[in-house]
């Protein structure tokens, strides 16, 4: 299946201010976060992208946008389904505040029982997220083939839920993996099993690209398994 690039959204006014964005109007990158959407074309360069998803929310669309601009023949989608954790009443309230809370104790040690009010549970977004990019695999295989590469826009939770259920975590785990903002995150489903190849990377990604296949990789990559372990069972 196809090779999946998760990025989260560049630094925005929320993060700089200390703030719990949420799903807040209004919110957008600041001017750092600006500058790191603006690298994002030539950190991608070398890879050719299907599509692009990117959720609803502005700091999203604002990262993805030198990234269009540099790409116009680039298809880029919205799916509300990867758009931020609906944090309820904690929208817009500072973290620093938020750290006082009962619940936070929750969401950070036992998030699967984690429900925010009048918001929603960690779980329900971690489904509705893993839900998308289940949707989007197939539809970018039949589409491109099993060797396509596209790209998601995103945010933090997000994409930390979904590379928990990669990695075949308990969604109480998840606060343990951190992804910065503008930071790629690739992975790549296989029959079997995800593969995660980057977690919160801010460097280059060239060597995400698909390779060109010879008989011998060509292969291999039927196979699917090219990083099975010696003596261990598939």
């Amino acid at each position: 299946m196809p090779t999946l690039i998760l990025v989260r959204h560049g630094r925005s006014t929320a993060n700089t201010d200390g703030l719990l964005a949420g799903r807040t109007p209004g919110v957008a990158l600041d001017g750092h976060g600006q500058r790191q959407a603006a690298g994002l074309p030539d950190r991608l360069r070398d890879i050719p992208l299907a599509a692009a998803v990117s959720s609803p929310l502005r700091r999203c669309q604002e990262t993805l946008a030198p990234l269009a601009a540099a790409r116009p023949e680039l298809s880029v989608h919205t799916e509300e389904r990867i758009t931020e954790c609906d944090y309820g009443d904690w929208s817009g309230r500072k973290l620093a505040e938020l750290n006082d809370e009962p619940l936070m104790t929750t969401v950070q040690g036992h998030p699967s029982a984690a429900a925010f009010p009048g918001g929603e549970s960690l779980r329900a977004m971690q489904a509705r997220a893993v839900d998308a990019v289940r949707a989007w695999n197939s539809r970018i295989e039949a589409e491109h083939g099993a060797d396509a590469v596209y790209l998601m826009c995103s945010h933090g939770d997000i994409i930390k839920s979904i590379v928990a259920d990669a990695l075949g975590m308990h969604l109480d785990l998840f606060q343990r993996i951190s992804v910065s903002p503008c930071s790629a995150t690739a992975l790549t489903y296989t029959r079997l099993r995800p593969f995660v190849l980057r977690l919160g990377d801010t460097g280059e990604l060239a060597s995400l690209a698909p390779p060109e296949k010879t008989g011998e990789q060509g292969a291999a990559a039927s196979a699917g398994e090219g990083d099975a372990t010696v003596g261990g069972s598939a």
